[in-house]
């Protein structure tokens, strides 16, 4: 019965330790603001945005396909309303939805 005990919280203490060690991430933010600058990579593959509104401005890295076609067919650009999305991964806000508030 001990072993089974000191196997069980040997197996909790490890989980713990997982979890804790995961990815840093915290709970999804959310903003609707005006795009005031698009960066795209030199690969193309990822993009850096400022958003602007009345409260703060950001900087968000995005790198979903959709969005960045978007901004390459100028059918997003500098001085569009958007909403937006993200998740602060190791200190960066990473975009997860990023969309005109008009509907693109």
């Amino acid at each position: 019965m001990k072993r089974i005990v000191s196997i069980f919280l040997m197996v909790a203490v490890m989980a713990v330790g997982l979890f804790s060690f995961s990815r840093n991430a915290s709970a999804e933010e959310k903003m609707t603001g005006s795009v005031a600058k698009i960066e795209m990579a030199k690969d193309g593959g990822s993009a850096t945005v400022v958003i602007k509104n009345d409260d703060k401005e950001i900087t968000v890295t995005v790198n979903d396909a959709e969005t960045l076609d978007k901004f390459k067919d100028h059918r997003i650009n500098e001085g569009d309303e958007i909403k937006l999305k993200y998740d602060v991964i190791d200190g960066k806000n990473v975009s997860k939805f990023f969309r005109k508030t008009a509907g693109c």
